[in-house]
């Protein structure tokens, strides 16, 4: 996956890079993912060495104070006749090796003047080292910026707390309690990179935080390979309800650099529908002596999503008291005779903002695992792709997971059709993920179908 398509770019994003471990490496190959028409403005708020200069194709120097921002819109507007992409820089200083950066307001006005269709900053230096802490003037973003990315690379867990590694070790020491000379853990990165004064900070409201946990491609040291680790953490991370997904990467392999992008997936259980050919509500049937709401609940909980919904209509009494133990959210749609759209859609609107995916799971298909759900969740992270379904022998089958690009065509299908005419739409760049038993095909119209299908195994 490119580092483009996990933070979900769009024209006008204004992307701040900050921290440490790839984060320059990271800047450049974003900008090299972005289409061949789009403007490109690379910057940084703070310095970079005269070699990451050279992997610009083509920059040029702003000194605020004899040239002005009419002179340099004017030359920017030229070098991009025959350019992509272009890095602003300040003055350089030869005796350091490095050039400065730009004011972040030069980077606000540059954006306002709607010239741009990206505009990429690193708003903060490391010293070449793989973790970090922002000290007091740190990191200077932009008040314009669209998305935040905090780097840190992997490759200092189970390194000392010392300056040797890690960049102002004395602010991580304080801003985790792990003392200076002890082994950096995963926990001690977590809770920097979550801190209101670590990965946060600085960050401005409108602003979504997607960290990247980079150099995940190689062996910890010990037998738990670093991309073990990172989805541990990203678990984590996403504790953090300001942080709005997790990235897991290896910068330096430009084909695929991010591995996978951990993002919050909620599920919904469609249970509204008045079942007539059934000829009872089916969601109250039992199966192997539970009922098929029931199960279709505790199998969505023993998955890997982040929130559950169960939307009830034609029977709400009977339902709400069975699921009075489960941490489940109940959405009572009264227009479910209208279809199963409509309770798609009352699903959709009681999801928090920083939901990314959605699951649509439906209470007549007893055999879906929580195997499958985490199979089809997996398979989400690696590709993000817009919608993912479950194959057996070629056959399309259910759950399905839309990503939160889908949500608003959701929102326009009408009748009993449920996402039907979204997933046609879009099967050309949907994800398939065969599974081994026909569970995900095998729903329930009759009575007599309870006792035709026979049981899997519950994960």
């Amino acid at each position: 996956m490119k580092i483009a398509r996990a933070i979900q770019i769009t024209q006008g994003d204004v992307t701040a890079l900050v921290g440490g471990g790839g984060k320059t490496s990271s800047m450049f190959q974003l900008a090299s993912e972005l289409p061949a028409t789009w403007r490109v403005l690379i910057t940084t708020t703070t310095r970079i060495f005269a070699a990451q200069i050279k992997q610009a194709s083509a920059w040029l120097t702003y000194k605020s104070d004899v040239e002005s921002f009419a002179s340099l819109l004017t030359r920017l507007d030229e070098l991009f006749v025959t350019q992509k992409q272009v890095l602003l820089i300040g003055h350089a200083d030869e005796a350091i090796n490095k050039a400065f950066g730009v004011a972040p307001s030069l980077v606000d006005e540059l954006a306002a003047t709607g010239r741009f269709d990206a505009i990429i900053v690193e708003a903060d230096g490391s010293r070449m080292c793989s973790f970090k802490a922002p000290a007091t003037h740190e990191p200077v973003i932009p008040a314009c910026t669209s998305i935040v990315i905090p780097v840190v690379g992997l490759d200092v867990i189970a390194q000392p707390l010392h300056p040797n590694y890690v960049h102002r070790a004395e602010l991580v020491s304080r801003l985790t309690e792990t003392p200076i000379n002890q082994p950096v853990s995963a926990q001690t990165v977590t809770q920097v990179l979550s801190h209101a004064q670590g990965g946060l900070k600085n960050v401005p409201p409108q602003a979504k935080v997607i960290p990247l946990l980079n150099k995940a491609d190689a062996e910890s040291g010990d037998t738990i390979s670093r991309l073990s680790v990172a989805q541990h953490m990203a678990q984590e991370l996403l504790q953090t309800p300001r942080i709005s997904a997790v990235m897991i990467g290896q910068v330096r392999q430009a084909k695929q650099p991010i591995l996978e992008c951990h993002a919050r997936v909620a599920a919904v259980i469609l249970a509204a529908g008045g079942a007539s050919r059934f000829g009872s509500p089916k969601q109250l049937a039992l199966w192997q002596g539970q009922s098929l709401l029931e199960r279709a609940v505790e199998t969505v909980l023993a998955a890997s999503v982040d929130s559950v919904t169960v939307v009830l209509g034609s029977e709400t009494a009977q339902s709400e008291r069975l699921l009075t133990n489960y941490p489940v959210q109940v959405v009572v749609n009264h227009d479910w005779a209208t279809g199963q759209s409509s309770s798609m859609q009352a699903g959709l609107n009681t999801l928090p903002k920083n939901i990314n995916g959605v699951l649509f799971m439906l209470v007549d298909l007893p055999n879906v695992t929580s195997t499958i759900i985490d199979l089809l969740i997996t398979r989400y992270q690696q590709t993000l792709a817009p919608i993912v379904w479950p194959e057996f022998e070629g056959r399309r089958g259910n759950p399905v997971l839309f990503d939160q690009t889908m949500f608003a065509e959701l929102h326009t299908i009408r009748g009993d059709q449920g996402g039907r005419a979204v997933i046609k739409t879009h099967q050309h760049v949907a994800e398939r993920v065969a599974v081994s038993h026909a569970g995900i095909l095998q729903d329930i119209d009759h009575p007599e179908d309870l006792a035709k299908i026979k049981g899997f195994p519950r994960k």
